[in-house]
């Protein structure tokens, strides 16, 4: 068992409640202060704003390569806000595992932070990071629930369990497909950038046949990046399918058990999210393979063009 202590943070007067964390489910008990505030409507939307900014920060910090206890620390996939989690609050005494099954909420993996002090999302993304890299670098995890009372900050990282049988992996495509055309009729914000309405993509069958074999490379070979095992990148595996771009952009996940999943992360997430509301790409194929005994056990490439 490995046990965080309190630390005050002399700087701000913030600190982070402690995480008790078991192998297994490796599911939390905290031994913590969760204060709760009477809001305004108004008071509770901007604390909601916070949140989701929050949990973009997360996911622009899982993308970006740095260092975590000393040690270098490899990209991760994006998280998809998961409403769920963001309606299981936890107080002083509260068992994660029990506080799941209150909720109806079935994971493989889960893990909780709570940090008092920060007033800002940056602020508290500051403290989480330098804190709590480790569970914030976690592969394994696919989904995020944050939620903010006052200066108190719960952010709820979970693996749900995958379904046995997630249907044809051509038709998950064509769904993610037809949300990315939903996502890009409407203008968006990706992090800091303002996006317009882009036309709707199309579907292309070479780029479904580039996004399939790097799915299924990453499955079968336990691996999770955009370079694949001879260094090759999207683009030279889109011409490899016979695909003839001027443009290309490519999107991955690893462990979201549904197209919806998928893409939900992809949209939290600011540089996938701007691949997705990038008005020059013009056509998209998407594919996702399984292998169980993966590290990550399902792995979706979504391969975006423009022809020459």
């Amino acid at each position: 068992m490995t046990l965080f202590t309190i630390k005050p943070l002399p700087e701000d007067g913030a600190f982070a409640f402690g995480r008790r964390i078991w192998q297994g489910l490796r599911l939390a008990v905290l031994p913590a202060l969760a204060l709760s505030m009477m809001l305004p409507a108004a008071g509770r939307d901007a604390h909601a704003a916070d949140a989701g900014r929050l949990a973009e920060l997360i996911n622009a910090y899982r993308q970006s390569p740095g260092r975590c206890g000393g040690e270098p620390r490899t990209a991760a996939g994006p998280l998809s806000p998961d409403p769920a989690l963001n309606r299981i609050r936890l107080s002083s005494g509260s068992d994660l595992q029990q506080a799941f099954k209150n909720a109806g909420y079935q994971a493989a993996l889960a893990e909780a932070i709570i940090v008092s002090g920060p007033q800002s999302d940056a602020a508290a993304m500051a403290l989480i990071a330098e804190r709590y890299c480790k569970p914030l670098s976690k592969r394994e995890f696919t989904r995020i629930g944050v939620t903010r009372s006052g200066n108190v900050w719960q952010v709820i990282l979970a693996k749900p369990l995958l379904a046995p049988d997630l249907g044809d992996p051509e038709a998950a495509g064509r769904r993610i497909l037809a949300l990315v055309n939903a996502a890009r009729a409407r203008p968006r914000s990706c992090g800091s950038r303002r996006f317009q309405a882009a036309p709707a993509l199309s579907w292309n069958a070479a780029l479904a046949n580039a996004a399939q074999a790097h799915s299924a490379d990453m499955a079968r070979h336990n691996y999770f990046r955009h370079n694949d095992r001879n260094g090759a990148q999207a683009g030279e595996r889109a011409s490899r399918s016979g695909y003839r771009w001027r443009q290309i952009g490519e999107n991955i996940a690893a462990g979201q058990g549904s197209p919806e999943d998928a893409v939900a992360g992809w949209l939290a997430s600011p540089g996938h999210c701007a691949n997705i509301m990038n008005k020059d790409f013009r056509e998209m194929g998407a594919w996702f393979a399984i292998e169980p005994r993966s590290d990550l056990q399902i792995y979706w490439t979504q391969v975006f063009g423009t022809s020459s």
